[in-house]
């Protein structure tokens, strides 16, 4: 988004050279305002030497200005051109531009000449450059037969172009009837004189259509020169007959085809002399014939070459300084050289000058009595003379002025007055050229004037340069005053810079210099002001920049650019790749404060520029973007210093793709044995392109080369040629080599035979060889084809046997191999285990003895003893029911195991035999035996049922696994208070017949708690749990309901709340000053009750209290509908009641206090639900 441009304002950029160019202009002469009276100036005219296209109608431009507005007239070839008597030529009105119109009739040859144009007034006349006009020439070349060239192979040559002359000179090149441009190079190469050079000959330079073309730029027209045909030949190509008819100079250079030392072609001789004028392009050429081709070098034998001007065309046999001044005057030379010597040409270079400014002579403005002086300063080499013309007419011969005295090229004024207004002319002239300037003398009086418009505004960037332009006119020229505000003193220069042209500059422009300034114009004649407006602005800031990236190919990048700028200001922001445009690419997008790269290219790296621009300033910051990927494979794989059992590897890396590459992976291809197949040879440095490889015999070798980098390896190279290394006899032996049997009269020997790339030559075999290894046999031996395995038949069963493997081709043997040890093939064991006997440990656990058998009845590997048990029968006399037999087995030549997870009170059977690895032997006679009794597992189920006021019915299913003979069951219950008290325990036995049995004498309303388990010989199972609650007494409950209703109840239990809160905070304040409290009790009341003896003492029960102090009580029931409790239950206690009551009466009035607990079942159904004792009970509990 751009600021419109405000009226009447101007803004200065704060750059520091755009304020001197500022400067610069403004201080130069001041302009005559053109509604005052002032003689002419040429402001426009055609070049000096001004070449014309005659296919065109000729315009000759000449505007000036004055006051009055000048009248113009022409001279041609020095005398008047009389424009009317010509019907061709017009003068553009108020103009002194002709325009002769050829393009009617006419041609431009006939208007060939030097014209000057004049522009008068009766102030005085100024005149134009004499103007060359000629038209451009493109002329053709002449006709001429040109004969094929034929030379030997090596010979130089020069092709002549010799382009017709034109205006300007053409432009020459040579081409082919193609049209395609003939390649140059070090050997062949085209002169500054438009020739074509061949240092020498090859046969490929041999065609017919060598063609010179003259390019005219001025018309657009090119010329052609008829081809020249080149045929190369060698001597032995000559016929005898050709040869005897053709002398030497028939041939152009014709010298041996030899190589030879360098001459040179151009220029000739050893010494030549350039003469060049300043500010050209001096242009020195050498160059050189000779075999092999010369190099050329340039030295400047009294000095060094300008650095930043110096630069090499063709193949450096072109040296180029361009802006030549005096100073590169000297001598320079050329040096040639080849293997075979050097040769050298010394170029005298001489710098003329034609005229040129030191300082132009500029308008001058004086008032009557006034002096003045007008100065023409050139130079050139030779040193230019100095002429004055006074309205175009030699100041000699002009009428003569008291005010105007002549000394060289300085005119001096004095006490001038109107009549000394003119316009002079300074001609400046040597040989090679001359220089016209105009400068008028006008004479006024006038007071000041401002010439900047009123009420500018300006705006600038805080603390950057100000300036404040006052452009003014008077004569005598006014003095320049600046003030600030409306009451300020002037401006004093110790802060401010106020320029002669009226310009005021505020080096440091700040916040504060904002407001209005006034400036004031004063002469003799009069005073002349104008105010201006300065407002500063904030410099616009990048917050946030751009930052370096590094991208993979195909990535997305993204770079960040915020700025920070004036609110009145609103700034554009561009990005700029490589300081131009960004690409015309879908693929770059920007978007406020981001530019983004998606699919990411190799191009598409190098350095990003967001440039933040408002109408003030701006600002730019530059982020690099390099562009990484996977190198690219190396290539140019050569194979040298190639021996029997390696070579050298040498390749040229491909590009690293802005990631150094680390390292070189060699893989070879063993095209005779594997091909197809690619195995890693070496890695070497990402520093080294060569690699020394060993190789191994009998291998037809193909190698590649993938270079890595940080983000990945590149693609293969492309193979090597192959390489075929001798044959040799085999390194290495087999592996793995085993000795085992299949049957029990064989011996298997088997081996991991060698691969090809191991194998060193044809004709790989193996010789296999063995003998028993505790007799005294000679090794038996056999040499078997390229296979795994041979079979030795009618060996003794398990026999110990020495075993090598030698590996053999067509050259010899492989050294000798390592001997291992393997053994004919196993049999069944003959004997089982004896003397097996079992210790019986406990109910679950047995240990099984048993001797060893012989060694020589394994007739094999031993690997263990192995035991076949399962349970015959019930101790029970159930019926007899057969299981699955389980197995153990104990590796090794082990003696005795464990037997585990039996079950008690069972009777079982084993028996044991020996295994080795063909099987197993013939089992030991079965030995019995029984395992005692042990506890039985817990109850299947308990429930309780029919309760009544005094009484609960339990009944039972008996234990799923009684583990031995049911002795009786035990019973243990106790009654639960509101506040989870225990009450005494009672312990009740019961015939393990039975499975129902009831309770009486119980208390009405009150909740019990049993713990049930039954009992063998071996002691007492696993315990279940359960709990229940006696039916409601009526009449009791109303009566409770009463009580609770009672005024002196209600008072006497606040009373008793008061207490235990009283009693909390204390025990709240010990707890927290570290006190420590008695929780004996508390773990007794939580302990099982067969391990929680009653307290001596006292005779009472330890308090039942929660876990946590004030934990709430859980809503819930203690037991499902159906009053049974599962087995799984059977290790609930009394940790999981709570210690809270959730109080509420029921419908007849009594309080009900539920009781909940983490494992407890639903509520039973009617009067079977939880309920708490009555107050009277509650009030009880605290006694």
């Amino acid at each position: 988004m751009q600021l419109k441009k405000m009226p009447r304002r101007k803004r200065l950029s704060a750059g520091r050279a755009p304020l001197i160019l500022f400067l610069c202009q403004m201080i130069s002469a001041l302009d005559v305002p053109l509604d005052l009276v002032q003689p002419p100036t040429i402001t426009q005219q055609s070049p000096k030497d001004y070449i014309i296209d005659p296919r065109e109608n000729i315009v000759i431009q000449c505007e000036a200005k004055g006051k009055p507005p000048p009248s113009f007239s022409w001279t041609r070839n020095g005398t008047h051109f009389d424009i009317d008597k010509d019907p061709l030529v017009t003068m553009k009105p108020g103009s002194g531009t002709l325009t002769i119109n050829i393009m009617s009739e006419g041609k431009a040859e006939t208007y060939e000449g030097v014209y000057q144009c004049t522009a008068r007034n009766e102030r005085g006349a100024a005149i134009s450059n004499n103007i060359v006009v000629r038209p451009s020439r493109s002329p053709l070349w002449t006709k001429e037969k040109l004969e094929p060239i034929i030379l030997r192979n090596g010979q130089s040559l020069i092709l002549p172009c010799r382009p017709p002359l034109g205006l300007p000179p053409p432009i020459i090149f040579w081409m082919d009837n193609s049209f395609q441009r003939l390649p140059q190079s070090e050997r062949v190469s085209q002169g500054l004189n438009g020739d074509l050079y061949f240092s020498n000959v090859l046969p490929e330079d041999t065609r017919e259509d060598y063609i010179c073309y003259a390019r005219f730029n001025h018309t657009q027209t090119i010329q052609q020169k008829q081809p020249i045909s080149v045929k190369v030949i060698s001597v032995d190509e000559l016929n005898d007959t050709v040869a005897a008819n053709l002398n030497d100079t028939e041939f152009y250079s014709a010298k041996s085809n030899r190589e030879r030392p360098p001459t040179f072609l151009t220029p000739e001789g050893n010494a030549s002399h350039k003469e060049e004028l300043r500010g050209n392009v001096l242009s020195l050429e050498c160059i050189a014939e000779g075999l092999p081709t010369p190099i050329i070098y340039w030295i400047k034998e009294d000095g060094t070459l300008p650095i930043n001007r110096t630069f090499y065309r063709n193949f450096k046999k072109t040296l180029q300084i361009i802006q030549v001044s005096e100073a590169d005057s000297g001598n320079y030379q050329c040096i040639a050289k080849n293997p075979l010597g050097a040769i050298h040409h010394t170029i005298s270079v001489t710098v003329k000058a034609a005229p040129y400014w030191i300082m132009a002579p500029q308008n001058l403005v004086l008032s009557p009595g006034e002096d003045g002086r007008l100065t023409c300063g050139a130079n050139g080499s030779p040193k230019p003379r100095i002429s004055w013309l006074l309205n175009g007419v030699p100041v000699e011969i002009a009428p003569d002025d008291p005010s105007r005295k002549i000394d060289g090229d300085t005119i001096i004024f004095s006490n001038v007055q109107e009549r000394s207004s003119a316009v002079y002319q300074c001609n400046a002239s040597n040989e090679y050229g001359y220089l016209l300037a105009n400068a008028f003398v006008n004479v006024l009086a006038e007071p000041p004037r401002i010439l900047t418009s009123a009420n500018t505004l300006y705006q600038v960037i805080a603390d950057r340069p100000a300036l404040l332009d006052c452009a003014f006119f008077g004569s005598p020229l006014p003095t320049i005053e600046w003030f600030k505000g409306a009451k300020g003193s002037a401006l004093r220069e110790d802060i401010y810079v106020l320029h002669e042209n009226g310009t005021l500059e505020i080096p440091v422009a700040q916040k504060d210099s904002t407001g209005t300034y006034t400036c004031v114009a004063r002469n003799k004649l009069g005073m002349a002001k104008n105010e201006v407006h300065l407002e500063i602005k904030d410099a616009t800031r990048i917050i946030k920049q751009p930052e370096y990236a590094v991208m993979q190919r195909g990535g997305t990048v993204s770079f960040e650019c915020k700025v920070k700028h004036d609110h009145t200001l609103i700034p554009t922001i561009t990005w700029l790749k490589d300081n131009g445009e960004l690409p015309n690419d879908g693929r770059f997008t920007v978007d406020k404060d981001h530019l983004v790269v998606a699919d990411v290219r190799d191009d598409d790296g190098g350095t990003y520029t967001c440039v933040a621009n408002t109408t003030l300033d701006n600002v730019s910051a530059s982020a690099v973007l390099s562009v990484v990927d996977v190198p690219n494979p190396p290539f140019d794989l050569e194979l040298t210093d190639q021996l029997d059992k390696s070579v050298q590897l040498s390749w040229t890396p491909g590009s690293d793709n802005n990631s150094p590459i680390t390292k070189f992976i060699i893989e070879y291809e063993d095209a005779m044995h594997e091909a197809g197949l690619w195995h890693l040879q070496t890695e070497v440095s990402g520093m080294q392109t060569t690699a020394q490889l060993k190789l191994s015999p009998y291998v037809n070798y193909s190698f590649r080369v993938m270079a890595v980098n940080s983000l990945g390896r590149s693609l293969p190279s492309e193979a090597s040629e192959q390489y075929l290394t001798k044959a040799a006899e085999p390194d290495t032996n087999p592996t793995a080599v085993e000795g085992l049997g299949s049957e029990p009269d064989n011996l298997v020997i088997t081996w991991k035979p060698l691969n090809g790339f191991e194998s060193n030559g044809p004709g790989l075999q193996y010789k296999v060889s063995w003998r028993q290894k505790d007799g005294d046999d000679e090794w038996t031996s056999v040499v078997v084809a390229n296979v795994s395995k041979y079979i030795v038949s009618g060996t003794p069963t398990f026999v110990p046997y020495l075993i090598k493997v030698q590996a053999l081709n067509d050259v010899g043997f492989a050294p000798e191999p390592a001997v291992v040890m393997g053994h004919s093939g196993e049999d069944l064991p003959m004997v089982a285990p004896g003397n097996v006997h079992v210790n019986v440990v406990n109910s679950t656990l047995a240990e099984v003895h048993w001797d060893p058998v012989p060694l020589k009845s394994i007739r094999g590997h031993l690997q263990g003893y192995r035991i076949y048990y399962w349970k015959a029968q019930s101790s029970s006399k159930r019926n007899r029911r057969h299981l699955e037999k389980k197995i153990l087995t104990f590796q090794g030549s082990k003696t005795h195991g464990m037997l585990p997870g039996l079950e008690p009170f069972s009777h079982y059977t084993l028996n044991v035999r020996v295994v080795n690895g063909k099987g197993e032997g013939p089992a030991s006679p079965d030995r019995v035996f029984n395992t005692p009794e042990g506890v039985p597992s817990a109850p299947s189920s308990l429930k309780i049922v029919n309760p009544t006021l005094d009484s609960l019915t339990l009944e039972w299913d008996p234990p799923s696994r009684p583990n031995g003979i049911l002795t009786e069951y035990t019973l243990k219950y106790q009654p639960i208070n509101s506040t989870h008290e225990l009450g005494p325990l009672v312990d009740l036995k019961i015939p393990a017949n039975k499975t129902r049995w009831t309770l009486k004498n119980l208390n009405f309303s009150t909740r019990y708690k049993f713990y049930f388990y039954a009992q063998t010989a071996a002691g007492s199972g696993s315990q279940i749990t359960e709990e229940a609650v006696t039916a409601v007494d009526e009449a009791m409950a109303s009566r409770q309901v009463d009580i609770a209703t009672q005024g002196w109840f209600i008072g006497l239990m606040c009373a008793v709340a008061l207490l235990i809160l009283i009693l909390l905070i204390v025990c709240f304040i010990r707890r927290n000053k570290g006190g420590k409290y008695p929780v004996k009790e508390k773990e007794d009341a939580h302990a099982d009750p067969e391990i929680q003896p009653m307290k001596e003492d006292d005779g009472t029960f330890g308090e039942y209290s929660d876990a946590e102090d004030h934990k709430p009580l859980k809503k819930g029931s203690r037991t499902p509908s159906d009053r049974t409790v599962k087995k799984e239950d059977s290790d609930d206690s009394l940790v999981d009641y709570g210690e809270g009551v959730n109080g509420q009466f029921n419908e007849d009035g009594s309080f009900i206090g539920q009781y909940s607990g983490k494992k407890e079942k639903e509520p039973a159904e009617g009067n079977e639900s939880s309920e708490a004792p009555s107050p009277v009970n509650a009030m009880n509990s605290f006694v």
